[in-house]
């Protein structure tokens, strides 16, 4: 589900792909609906592309978006993304307790914060595929 989720930069919130022309997209505000052009020079990110980086490895923002999920029982996201640094250090160690303090910056975990309670307004639950959902419980059984 996140594959098709994107992230422009110098755009705020969450947007849809919706067609495709030459040299741009046509996508689609999850916010308000409104529908705007990304061009080739427009940074666009999918979602499902990004991870968070951890001591150990990198963690697919699918599955902090589901560590979120689980923490707030499917509700939003209680930090305010201005809160101060320290909450959300304090949060984001809630729900990823080894999250690399030194390269996950605070702009990120408001990003993040905002972008899960954006998702969840839409109706947007199912952050992990099955198919990802399986290999990391293979992970965690193999610890």
């Amino acid at each position: 589900m996140l594959k098709e989720i994107l992230s422009i930069s110098g755009k705020p919130g969450l947007y849809k792909m919706i067609s495709q022309g030459k040299n741009m997209i046509i996508v689609e505000s999850l916010q308000d609906g409104k529908r705007i052009p990304a061009y080739t020079k427009d940074k666009v990110v999918s979602l499902g592309d990004i991870a968070i980086y951890t001591n150990t490895e990198e963690v697919a923002l699918g599955q902090v978006f589901e560590n979120i999920n689980k923490k707030e029982n499917g509700g939003i996201c209680p930090v305010d993304p201005k809160a101060d640094n320290q909450i959300l250090r304090k949060y984001m160690e809630e729900v990823l307790p080894n999250f690399d303090r030194e390269r996950v910056y605070p702009s990120d975990m408001r990003k993040l914060f905002s972008w899960y309670n954006i998702l969840i307004n839409k109706g947007m639950v199912n952050f992990v595929s099955q198919e990802e959902n399986e290999k990391t419980e293979e992970k965690s059984m193999d610890k």
